[in-house]
């Protein structure tokens, strides 16, 4: 709560019965027992009595209906399904003028990646209800001035999210489910034994009997195979049963209406839709960077009084709402010129619950990017801002060499900026919510997995940063890094310098690594409210030649001209004791 706000003030008096929300549940009883301890306000001598608490009551209930005004959307917290969502009534972020895009465009095969949980799968359902002309599902959205016909298309819509964690003959077996449904509709052929065959004949029969062309939708295209990426043999069996399914599909082209692929990677063209050279990958057009997500305009329009009641239920101005917002959801971009997009997962459960968390990193960790970020060995501080040319992030995943792609690609990365000269992009970490999940994934990879400690050991390092002891913060790093077993280091400066980051990370200071300065760069600078500490760290080498380096480099040069105390600290670490050995500080 703000202490200086004016409202607050006026409502310290009762304490927690001033809050709206509370004061309707309390009951006389509870009321009379806080009178006689004196926790009600004395007014003109004389405690507050019921009769005059009774009108705060209704006071309090009136505000609590203010407040239920301002929330005029049910969000449709895990709800995927088009259908529901516009029959129940819960708010829907019109999209469908993507779908009047495609159309006027005559595209017949779309492929469209995005990370999870963001808002794929409701496009997959909203294609699906259009193609089966369910005209009353989309009055008042931008679709429904631009169709006329609302013609019935039979639609195959294979869901392959429950694909996880299988075999071989798992995944076949899942396919068979899937193709399942479909034969009861439009029959089967003795001869159609394996699933491409059964898809072949499928969409011709659905063809001829309906008189209309068929569309497939193929959602989550990639789930059986993020899981075993690092798995060559498995990975190679199963993108082979992928890879056969959806082979029918190029010869099916006079059956066909549209096709549309999503995935959360980029499995490519080159292996598991190697014969559709026809499909456009939309993923990286300006025009429909935010076709799932988002976009900041949405939210400060459709959303406004949500984020309003929001506000009022968290002390919160609205401008101070959408400011926690934005900086724990918002900051995708998918394209060069792309909008600014906010996690809908994270960004719905928030506005729906009051409160902001990390919705979208609890929702679990996959198993493929713990896997990547052991065999990679990620280092946090190089991803705060990275410099990359396309092919260097955009390649298929089977082909890459480095974390890069699926880190981008999975949503842990993304566009920041875009340099057209050179055509570069610089990509970084979306947004708090995704850099404190990162933190918390990468610190058990470089501090010791198996103390009961840790936590007492990062308290005790917060409290000493938070007071400006930096040498009783080295302290407890010191004692700590002691502990850590040999077979979890490497020795060398970077991953000395990666655990550094991490802890200081963890507090949510402002901490950037390897800074550049006109003539080097430094390991590690810290902005504290009145000091600024520049860091050099040497393995097997003295702490005054790491503050040699820092004067030698400039590396205090750039913040001479801050209103703040500047300190250089120089640390050495042992390798052969495997902690610090020595730190200077100095002031400039």
């Amino acid at each position: 709560m703000k202490k200086n706000d004016e409202k607050t003030k006026k409502r310290v008096c009762l304490g927690l019965l001033t809050h709206p929300l509370i004061a309707v549940m309390l009951s006389g009883q509870r009321v009379s027992t806080l009178l006689v301890s004196g926790m009600l306000e004395e007014k003109k001598g004389r405690k507050l009595g019921i009769f005059r608490f009774s009108l705060y009551l209704s006071s309090a209930k009136r505000k609590v209906r203010k407040i239920m005004a301002k929330i005029v959307n049910k969000y449709p917290v895990g709800i995927q399904t088009f259908e529901k969502i516009r029959e129940k009534g819960y708010l829907y972020v019109d999209k469908t003028k993507y779908i009047v895009d495609f159309r006027e465009k005559q595209m017949s095969y779309v492929f469209l990646s995005r990370p999870r949980r963001f808002g794929k799968s409701l496009f997959a359902s909203t294609l699906q209800a259009y193609f089966e002309g369910r005209k009353e599902l989309f009055e008042g959205l931008a679709i429904a001035d631009y169709e006329k016909d609302w013609v019935k298309h039979p639609v195959l819509h294979f869901d392959m999210s429950g694909a996880k964690h299988f075999d071989e003959e798992g995944l076949k077996h899942y396919l068979d489910l899937q193709l399942k449904p479909y034969e009861k509709l439009y029959g089967k052929d003795d001869d159609e034994l394996y699933p491409n065959d059964r898809l072949d004949g499928l969409v011709k029969r659905a063809h001829k009997q309906t008189g209309e062309k068929v569309v497939v939708i193929i959602d989550e295209y990639d789930a059986p195979l993020l899981d075993v990426v690092h798995e060559k043999e498995n990975l190679s069996a199963l993108r082979l049963v992928m890879q056969n399914f959806y082979s029918p599909l190029k010869k099916l082209d006079p059956h066909l209406e549209f096709t549309f692929i999503t995935g959360i990677t980029k499995f490519s063209q080159l292996s598991i839709f190697s014969e559709l050279n026809n499909l456009d990958n939309i993923s990286m057009f300006d025009q429909y960077s935010a076709i799932c997500g988002i976009s900041k305009t949405e939210l400060t329009t459709q959303m406004k009084p949500d984020i309003e009641a929001m506000g009022e239920a968290l002390n919160m101005t609205y401008e101070e709402c959408l400011a926690e917002l934005t900086q724990f959801y918002d900051g995708y971009h998918f394209s060069k010129n792309s909008e600014d997009i906010f996690n809908p997962f994270s960004l719905v459960k928030a506005l729906n619950a009051r409160d902001i968390a990390p919705y979208w990193f609890g929702s679990g960790t996959p198993s493929f990017l713990l896997k990547l970020l052991d065999k990679y060995h990620v280092n946090l501080s190089t991803l705060e801002s990275q410099e990359a040319v396309l092919s260097s992030f955009d390649q298929s995943t089977e082909e890459m060499t480095d974390a890069l792609p699926l880190l981008y690609q999975s949503g842990y990365l993304t566009i920041k900026k875009y340099e057209p000269m050179f055509r570069e992009y610089t990509l970084g970490i979306p947004n708090k919510e995704v850099r404190d999940g990162l933190l918390n994934s990468l610190i058990p990879h470089y501090v010791n997995p198996r103390r009961s400690d840790n936590d007492a050991f990062l308290l005790g390092f917060c409290k000493a940063v938070y007071r400006n002891d930096i040498e009783a913060a080295l302290e407890h790093m010191r004692t700590y890094l002691a502990t850590i077993p040999y077979d979890l280091e490497n020795h060398s400066e970077k991953h000395y310098q990666t655990i550094f980051y991490l802890m200081f990370s963890f507090l949510n200071i402002y901490i950037r690594t390897e800074v550049k300065s006109a003539i080097g760069r430094a390991d590690a600078v810290m902005h504290m409210p009145d000091t600024i500490y520049v860091f050099e760290l040497k393995v097997d080498k003295s702490a005054d030649e790491a503050l040699a380096q820092i004067d030698e480099k400039g590396y205090m040069l750039p913040y001479h001209s801050e209103d703040k105390r500047l300190v250089k600290v120089g640390i050495s670490f042992d390798s052969t004791q495997r902690t610090i050995s020595e730190w200077k500080i100095k002031e400039e």
